[in-house]
C-alpha cells in the first residue's frame, strides 16, 4: 500500500488534489481512500490531506503518520514546526515541493534524507489558469509520482472539478496544467515503507469542552504567530499615484495597513496575507501585486 499526505493551506486546493490522486488510481483498478484534516478551516491556515492506494482492501483509517510521498504544495510550511510537513518521512520515501529552488538546495537547507522533486506549479498554474489554484496540477504531480496513467489523470480531474464547476473551459485548463506537471516530473521508483505497522484500536477518554479545547487567544496563537508566510502575492504602493485617501487602510481585513512618517500607506508584512483586497479597492491604482518568492 502506498500512501501519501498533501501539505497545503486553506484556498490551495489540497483536499481536492487527494481526491483526484484517489479517483485516478481507483480508475487503474486500485482500492483507494482519501480524506483531508481541517484545522482553522480559513484561508491560508495549513491543512493536511491523505490519499491510500492499495492492491487490496483497506481497512486502515485515520490520518497518515509514516507516509510514502509528502507533497508540499507551499514550500513556506517547511518552516512552520506547527504544521511540520516532512515528519514521518522515510528513507525510501519522496517528497515533492512546490518552490522556484533546486531539489539540491531544499535537501541542504532542510537536510532532508530522503528523495526529493522540486517544481514551480504556482508559475504553471498563473500561466495556465491565472490564479494560483494548484488542485490539479499537484494531483497530477502525485499522480506521476505514484506512476498512475496519463489517461487516468485526465479522467480524475474532469469528474473531481465536474462536481464544483460546469465551466468546461476552466476544466480543460487544469487538465492541461495537470497534464504539464505530470509530464515535467521524471518518473521515480516508490518503495512502501516497510516499517509500515497497523495501527492498534486506541479510546480517548470523553473531556469537557473547557479543558480539550485550545484558546485562540493564548501567546503562539494569534498575538505571535505571523501569518505573512501565507501570501502568493504581495501588496506593492507607487507614491506617486498614491493620493493618501486611506481607502487601503479601511478595507484591510486583517488591520495590516500602517501610514508611514510622510503619511503613504505600507504593509505590514509580517502579518499580510495577501488577499489583495487593498488593490481591488484602491481609486487610483496606486497598489500593483507581485508574486511572493521565498527567499532564504
Amino acid at each position: 500500500m502506498l500512501k501519501v499526505r498533501f501539505h497545503g493551506r486553506g484556498g490551495q486546493g489540497a483536499k481536492i488534489a487527494s481526491r483526484v490522486l484517489g479517483t485516478a488510481a481507483f480508475l487503474e483498478g486500485y482500492y483507494a481512500q482519501d480524506f483531508p484534516l481541517y484545522g482553522a478551516e480559513r484561508r491560508g491556515a495549513p491543512i493536511a490531506a491523505f490519499t491510500r492506494i492499495s492492491k487490496e482492501p483497506i481497512l486502515e483509517r485515520g490520518v497518515i503518520s509514516e507516509p510514502d510521498v509528502i507533497v508540499v504544495m507551499d514550500e513556506t510550511l517547511l518552516d512552520d514546526p506547527l504544521a511540520n510537513p516532512l515528519s514521518g518521512l522515510g528513507k525510501e520515501g519522496l517528497v515533492f515541493i512546490n518552490t522556484t529552488h533546486k531539489a539540491e538546495d531544499i535537501k541542504k537547507r532542510y537536510r532532508i534524507d530522503a528523495n526529493v522533486l522540486t517544481l514551480d506549479i504556482t508559475k504553471i498554474s498563473l500561466d495556465i489558469l491565472g490564479k494560483p489554484i494548484l488542485s490539479a496540477l499537484a494531483g497530477g504531480a502525485a499522480s506521476k509520482i505514484v506512476r498512475l496513467k496519463e489517461t487516468s489523470l485526465k479522467e480524475a480531474v474532469t469528474r473531481e472539478l465536474s462536481d464544483i464547476t460546469h465551466e468546461k473551459g476552466l476544466i480543460e485548463k487544469n487538465i492541461e496544467a495537470s497534464i504539464y506537471c505530470f509530464n515535467a516530473l521524471p518518473s521515480v521508483l516508490i518503495k512502501s515503507n516497510a516499517s509500515h505497522k497497523k495501527s492498534d484500536v486506541i479510546t480517548m477518554p470523553f473531556e469537557a469542552a473547557d479543558i480539550s479545547s485550545p484558546s485562540v487567544t493564548i501567546p503562539a496563537n494569534t498575538p505571535l504567530k505571523k501569518t505573512g508566510n501565507w501570501r502568493i502575492f504581495k501588496p506593492v504602493w507607487d507614491y506617486e499615484l498614491c493620493t493618501k485617501c486611506m481607502t487601503c487602510v479601511m478595507r484591510c481585513p486583517d488591520g495590516c495597513i500602517r501610514v508611514n512618517e510622510e503619511g503613504f500607506p505600507y504593509s505590514d508584512y509580517e502579518n499580510c496575507k495577501g488577499c489583495m483586497i487593498c488593490a481591488e479597492e484602491c481609486p487610483a491604482k496606486a497598489i500593483r501585486k507581485e508574486r511572493e518568492v521565498h527567499a532564504w
